[in-house]
């Protein structure tokens, strides 16, 4: 069967503009400087087709006839390895994906040349560099850092000879038994180490022990299935295990606060949740929280809103594209697995990165560059949602060195599901069946790995554990699923995802019991044991429990859709979770095993925050210098404008969107939050916001938790949410907590949830973790040294506001209109940008006053619905002097403050300083027409809110600050927007 080679250059006269993109990254990440790239795609395609067929593929299927000129070969011929150039030293560049990683352009091809009637049977996609003008060294650090990743592709040098693609052999089949029962405690860690199961000795003790009373030893397949249903990533098992706390008390006691929890999580997050809906009593608007894919809460009479977010950071650490691409794609399944199927409205994305202009001579072995990990991020989370048709709406990036080994992707969703639709059951005899994409060895150990500490090794032991996405089939999925839902064809679904079919069936069936036929499994190529087949994490797939005489009508329906679906075995209700290939039991596992015969885990944990240090501060600023210090936080990668990552997103598909993350009339600002209309025919809007500020957490987790829920809410109603019906969720990622003092610091921020959420009446819906975030590798000299990620705790909102014609924007919007300042500003520089930008260290982190967040909020609402305000903006980073320049800059106007007036709502001495860039939570800058201000300030009054007029908006395109008559800061606004679009407009 011949191979055929199709290489595609730019045509004559065109840019080489991926030759070029890839030398100006060749100089980024300091490797080199002007080195000449010349770069072509390519196919390989093996059918029977001769060279007629191949190049009519590649003119009509791979090639634009205009831009694009093609050279067809059969592989190995010369003429495909000659350079495009003369040169002397050049040198061909082939990347390929490894056998078995998923090539979605690849799969494309096929099923486009089959259409056209070629007989194609596979096709692998490559890209080709000739690189000239370097050295060996250099030649290779380009091969590894530039062109490829050894988590996913291969690299080969010089001509490219292949006579076959290898698609897989066949398996012989071969049941494999683990001696278990025989093995010491050393042996059972070394084990637990060696197969990727990252369990702990004691998890291990007690699968040993257990199969000591069976009187066997496990098969690979069911020591697998409990790693899997046992990892951290599943489980939860350190926040929901038993945890004897000792942290600083009230008064500042060390040691004064001392608690013994049996299930920390269900204690804390699940309890504040609990207490809220008791509170609500009737009113209780939460539908599902806690016990499905996704958080659900009522929206109107007809349908509710779920909100999950997860994080996928182990996989994007390995592969930046690969890792968030199939983080958004499995984020995306969580709404489509709750209760029987919800439809995706909107993406949300959070993004933690060291720096990107980290010199690539101080990385780690093992670790990517964090810009080519960024870049990486990004695209991945633009592809799968642009190609899906769902608007990435909300979210933020945070760059801190400690991220340099984990950077961390959060990735959300939002969907919409009919009343009544909220809940499912599977049903002993239901058919166990699989829709949507095939299954291979990518994703194999996926959710054991992203329960373990990354090393420098992690990149080729664990390569297997990454993904690659398919976001047209998945979209597939979602079209056939919301029929099948709506025509009622099956009774439960969930998403296949960390575990694969293992956790998802294991799920499925632990109050009934599974059989499962492994070889019923569809699958990529040939080769797959029977184990591979049962936890891969191959992306786009779901599962559903089927009753008997619905599968023909579930079968034709897929058919009709393009969407491949397949019985893989029953609901039986024996309570055990039976696997077979090909009629031999491979594995039975008791599902109380599973799920219930996980030891507690039981850990200590202290924590004493750092006590206040004093912040020195000048005695006198110059107007001069705040304007330096202004530039320099509008210019710091916290707070500068990240419009190079959203304008990438689709913002505007689905027709839904109403505030979107860029506001104002150049669409150019800051925008605190994202309102939708999910339902087309309806005004009920959605807000999607997030907070989070992980350099608190150096002065306090509780300070930092608090904070992070006020800015997640105070962005909300920031555009018009309700402050009374406002869900959030947690995501924890934290460093390594089998140090107590590491999961203290976890248990201290996770009681400021419970304390905030109780008080404020806002519940937690939905959640994730992901631990052991920490990067290990050996010096120079031979010294084991570790990054651990601040603790990031990112907090996401979903509100609703009742009109979307209520919803207020940020930016200025007229000159002569009234600015006020609502909150009260404290000295509390400690963790500010100020900080940050002037390399001072010590004062006060930001702290929280409930009851007074409570009522802000209720006021600033109030003020919104009753149409007074023609602006809004949340002071966090940078404070007042930085929220005001973001509101200016939006409109294109300037602003005029007074800090006398300021003063005068604030804690009573502070400084210029601690007037102009304190991070003071729960304020907010408003703007309204002189004329609504009699109807404004008795709002505030009512609510025993500081309110105070600050300002006024101009027209002369400056930000004027005075105080007792003398100028405190003065600066030109189209400067102050430069400082701020710069830093990231790549």
């Amino acid at each position: 069967m011949p191979l055929w080679q199709i290489d595609i250059y730019p045509a004559e006269n065109e840019i080489d503009r991926e030759g070029a993109r890839t030398s100006e990254e060749i100089h980024e990440l300091g490797i080199g400087d002007d080195v000449p790239v010349v770069f072509a795609r390519g196919f390989l395609v093996q059918g029977e087709i001769d060279g007629e067929q191949a190049q009519q593929i590649a003119q009509t299927l791979l090639a634009d006839a205009v831009t694009e000129r093609t050279v067809v070969a059969v592989a190995g011929d010369a003429v495909l390895s000659q350079p495009p150039a003369e040169s002397s030293d050049i040198r061909l560049v082939n990347v390929l994906p490894k056998p078995g990683v998923m090539d979605p352009v690849a799969a494309s091809t096929i099923g486009a040349a089959r259409d056209c009637g070629f007989d194609v049977q596979s096709v692998r996609t490559m890209r080709k560099y000739w690189i000239s003008g370097v050295d060996e060294p250099t030649f290779q650090t380009i091969c590894r850092r530039a062109l490829s990743n050894d988590s996913i592709e291969q690299v080969i040098t010089g001509p490219l000879e292949m006579e076959q693609l290898d698609v897989g052999t066949a398996y012989e089949f071969e049941l494999v038994r683990v001696p278990i029962r025989s093995l010491s405690d050393d042996e059972l860690e070394t084990l637990s180490r060696e197969g990727q199961l990252y369990l702990t000795l004691v998890e291990m003790q007690t699968i040993r022990d257990h199969f000591v009373s069976l009187d066997r030893d496990p098969t690979d397949i069911e020591l697998e299935t409990i790693a899997q249903t046992w990892s951290e990533h599943c489980s939860h098992k350190t926040l929901a295990g038993r945890i004897h706390y000792r942290g600083i008390g009230a008064d500042g006691t060390p040691g004064g606060d001392e608690r013994q929890y049996d299930n920390m999580l269900k204690e804390t997050i699940f309890a504040a949740t609990q207490t809220i809906r008791k509170n609500l009593g009737d009113d209780d608007w939460c539908v599902s929280v806690f016990k499905d894919n996704a958080g659900v809460v009522t929206f109107d009479d007809q349908f509710h809103a779920c909100f999950k977010v997860e994080t996928h950071n182990h996989p994007s650490a390995l592969e930046p594209y690969g890792g968030a691409n199939t983080g958004i794609g499995g984020v995306i399944r969580d709404p489509m697995g709750t209760g029987m199927g919800a439809k995706p409205v909107c993406n949300t994305d959070v993004f933690c990165f060291a720096p990107p202009d980290t010199p690539a001579d101080q990385l780690p072995p093992g670790v990517l560059h964090p810009r080519r990990v960024m870049k990486g991020v990004v695209a991945g989370v633009r592809d799968y949602g642009n190609r899906m048709g769902i608007p990435t709406v909300n979210g933020a990036v945070y760059f801190d060195k400690r991220y340099l080994g984990n950077p961390l992707v959060y990735a959300g969703n939002v969907g919409m599901i009919p009343v009544g639709m909220e809940d499912k059951q599977v049903h002993p005899n239901d058919l166990i069946v699989s829709i949507g994409g095939r299954t291979g060895r990518d994703g194999i150990h996926g959710a054991t790995f992203s329960s373990a500490e990354l090393t420098s090794e992690s990149e080729s032991l664990s390569g297997g554990a990454v993904q690659i996405g398919n976001a047209i089939t998945e979209k597939m999925v979602l079209d056939v699923l919301m029929q099948a839902r709506d025509r009622g064809l099956y009774n439960a679904v969930t998403d296949c995802g960390a575990g694969g079919f293992s956790s998802a069936v294991g799920e499925m069936g632990e109050d009934v019991g599974a059989e499962v036929w492994l070889e019923k499994a569809p699958l990529k190529y040939d080769g797959l044991s029977y184990t591979e087949i049962w936890i891969s994490e191959a992306q786009e797939r779901m599962v559903l429990a089927v009753p008997r005489e619905k599968w023909d009508e579930l079968r034709e329906l897929c058919e009709s859709e393009g969407v491949e679906a397949a019985i893989l075995g029953e609901f039986k209700p024996t309570g055990q979770l039976h696997l077979t290939y090909h009629g031999q039991t491979v594995g039975n596992v008791s599902m109380q095993m599973l799920h219930d015969g996980r030891p507690p885990v039981i850990r200590d944990a202290v924590y004493e925050p750092p006590a206040v240090a004093p912040l020195d501060l000048p005695a006198s600023v110059s107007a001069e210098a705040n304007q330096q210090t202004l530039l320099k936080i509008l210019s710091s990668l916290n707070v500068a404008s990240k419009h190079w990552v959203i304008r990438q997103y689709d913002h505007e598909v689905q027709g839904g969107s109403v505030v979107k993350p860029l506001v104002g009339p150049q669409c150019d600002g800051p925008g605190d939050a994202a309102v939708i209309r999910p339902l087309l025919g309806s005004n009920r809007g959605l807000v999607i916001s997030c907070g989070m500020n992980p350099h608190y957490g150096d002065f306090d987790t509780y300070h930092m938790a608090a904070s992070a829920i006020d800015e997640a809410m105070r962005n909300a109603v920031a555009v018009g949410a309700d402050p009374s019906k406002i869900a959030i969720l947690d995501n924890f990622c934290w460093g390594y907590t089998d140090r107590p003092e590491t999961l203290g610091s976890l248990v201290r921020a996770a009681i400021a949830c419970q304390d905030v959420a109780v008080q404020l009446g806002t519940p937690f819906v939905s959640g994730k973790d992901s631990l052991n975030n920490e990067f290990s590798y050996f010096d120079d000299g031979g010294e084991k040294q570790t990054i651990s990620i601040p603790p990031s705790l990112l907090i996401s909102a979903m509100g609703q506001i009742a009109d979307i014609s209520l919803a207020v924007t940020m930016d200025a919007k007229q000159s002569g209109n009234a600015v006020f300042l609502i909150g009260t500003t404290k000295d509390e520089l400690g963790g500010s940008h100020y900080c940050l930008s002037e390399n001072r260290s010590g004062g006060q982190v930001p702290t929280m006053d409930v009851p007074v967040a409570k009522a802000t909020f209720a006021a600033v609402h109030e003020a919104i619905s009753a149409r007074l305000l023609r602006a809004c903006h949340d002071l966090s980073e940078g404070g007042l002097a930085v929220a005001a320049t973001e509101m200016a800059m939006a409109g294109g106007l300037g602003m005029q403050l007074d800090l006398d007036a300021v003063a005068d709502i604030s804690a009573p001495g502070l400084s210029d300083i601690s007037l102009l860039f304190s991070e003071s939570n729960s304020r907010f800058l408003v703007e309204l027409p002189l004329d609504l201000v009699d109807q404004f300030t008795p709002i505030f009054y009512a609510h025993g809110v500081q309110a105070a007029r600050v300002g006024t908006i101009t027209d002369d395109g400056k930000l004027t600050v005075t105080r007792s008559g003398a100028n405190v800061l003065d600066i030109e606004i189209a400067a102050a927007k430069d400082a701020w679009q710069r830093p990231l407009d790549w």
